[in-house]
């Protein structure tokens, strides 16, 4: 669904994700980054736009650009199976470029996603997850300080038809104070 809402931590904001943005998220994607995503990696700018437009056309579902401090965009995140009936949501469908992997841009997109929703929408349970196969992701989620719940078996169906599980993690209302305080730390930096 489209939205309104904008968003930032550390040095990103994360803006209302449009058609104009496809260009700059194709320079971002290949195969290899891509692997994971149940879509088709995109290969053009067409694809690209058909990516942001069913991002738009999906109920529930909230998709940012991430944009760097001089307007330069990094990604896309967003939350999707909003819920506030049970005070639950998730955060996924997220890529950056390779040049901002390991850095401050995905600890600063996750500070501003869980602030708003734990601290604005009064969210009680966040979920993310990732494909089994993909060490990268589900690194990140546990540096997080996301509990791990489990694995859901052939969950996921790629692009080319095959199946993979599907690793939940979650963070609750009762953690965020613990979860908040570690991204900020890794976000002011050595100490």
């Amino acid at each position: 669904m489209q939205h309104d809402l904008t968003l930032g931590a550390g040095d990103v904001r994360l803006v209302p994700l449009e058609l104009d943005h496809a260009a700059d998220l194709l320079t971002l994607v290949d195969d290899a980054l891509w692997s994971g995503m149940t879509s088709p990696t995109p290969r053009t700018v067409a694809d690209m736009a058909a990516w942001v437009r069913l991002a738009h056309a999906t109920p529930a579902r909230s998709a940012f650009a991430v944009l760097g401090p001089d307007g330069q965009v990094r990604g896309s995140t967003s939350f999707y199976d909003v819920d506030p009936t049970f005070a639950r949501c998730e955060v996924g469908h997220t890529f950056y470029g390779r040049a901002w992997w390991g850095g401050s841009t995905n600890p600063a997109c996750k500070l501003a996603l869980l602030r708003h929703a734990f601290e604005e929408w009064a969210m009680h349970r966040v979920a993310l997850r990732g494909d089994a196969r993909n060490s990268r992701t589900l690194a990140a989620m546990r540096r997080l300080g996301a509990v791990e719940e489990g694995v859901l078996r052939s969950h996921r169906v790629a692009a080319d038809g095959s199946r993979g599980d599907t690793v939940y993690f979650s963070v609750l209302a009762p953690e965020w104070p613990t979860v908040r305080a570690g991204l900020e730390a890794r976000l002011a930096g050595p100490a």
